[in-house]
C-alpha cells in the first residue's frame, strides 16, 4: 500500500508552494545570489532575514557572511526547508526563529543587514514592523525590502488591496527615521527600496 496517498491535501498544498518557491522561474526573476552580491554586507556582518520562507535569500546570505544570520518565519515547515538546505551546503551559520516580525526577540542594535522580500504586505501595521526592524538594526546598517508594486495592471502577486507601492514604502521608512539609498525596478511588477539606518 502505499502510503503517499494518505498525505492530507494541505501537505500537498504546501509542497507545491515549496515547489513555486523554488521554481526555476522565480530564480530566473531574482537570481538571489545576484540581487545579496550587490548589497553592503560584510563578512563580519549579522543578518535577519524576517520573510525568511524556503530560504531562498537566507541560503545566499548565509554564503555571504562568516558571522550569523537569523532566519525567521512563522511556519515551521518553512524552517525545516531552510535545515535541509543548509545541511546540504554545509551551511552552520544560521539560526531558525520560528514566530512573526511583530514578536522579534533579537537584540537592538545588533544586526548590520535585514532582508524583507515579499513580507512586509502581509505585516498587520507596516509602521510597526519597520520600527521594529529599525530598532534591531545598528546605526548605518541597511534594509532591503523587495515587494509586487501596487498597479492594476499587474496581475501576478498578492491581492492589490494589501499591496504595498514604493512610494507608500518610501514614505513609511522616511518616517521611521531611515534614509532612502536606492530603489530598483527587478522587473514590471516587482521593486526594491535599499534603506539606511542613519547614523546617530
Amino acid at each position: 500500500m502505499n502510503h503517499m496517498h494518505h498525505h492530507n491535501q494541505q501537505d500537498q498544498n504546501f509542497l507545491n508552494k515549496i515547489a513555486f518557491l523554488d521554481s526555476r522561474q522565480r530564480e530566473r526573476l531574482i537570481p538571489p545570489e545576484t540581487l545579496i552580491s550587490q548589497m553592503p554586507i560584510q563578512k563580519n556582518h549579522t543578518l535577519l532575514d524576517v520573510g525568511a520562507g524556503s530560504g531562498f535569500f537566507t541560503i545566499p546570505m548565509a554564503e555571504s557572511t562568516f558571522s550569523k544570520v537569523y532566519a525567521m518565519d512563522p511556519d515551521r515547515r518553512m524552517l525545516s526547508v531552510i535545515e535541509e538546505k543548509a545541511k546540504e551546503k554545509e551551511l552552520t551559520n544560521i539560526e531558525l526563529i520560528q514566530d512573526y516580525i511583530e514578536n522579534i526577540s533579537i537584540q537592538n542594535s545588533s544586526v548590520d543587514f535585514v532582508m524583507a522580500s515579499l513580507i512586509l504586505h502581509e505585516v498587520s501595521s507596516l509602521t510597526k514592523a519597520l520600527t521594529i526592524i529599525y530598532e534591531v538594526l545598528k546605526a548605518g546598517g541597511h534594509l532591503l525590502c523587495l515587494e509586487y508594486e501596487k498597479d492594476d495592471l499587474i496581475i501576478e502577486g498578492p491581492p492589490m488591496s494589501i499591496r504595498i507601492g514604493s512610494e507608500e514604502l518610501e514614505k513609511g521608512l522616511s518616517a521611521t527615521g531611515f534614509d532612502i539609498v536606492e530603489k530598483t525596478k527587478i522587473n514590471d511588477a516587482i521593486y526594491t527600496v535599499l534603506a539606511v539606518k542613519k547614523e546617530k
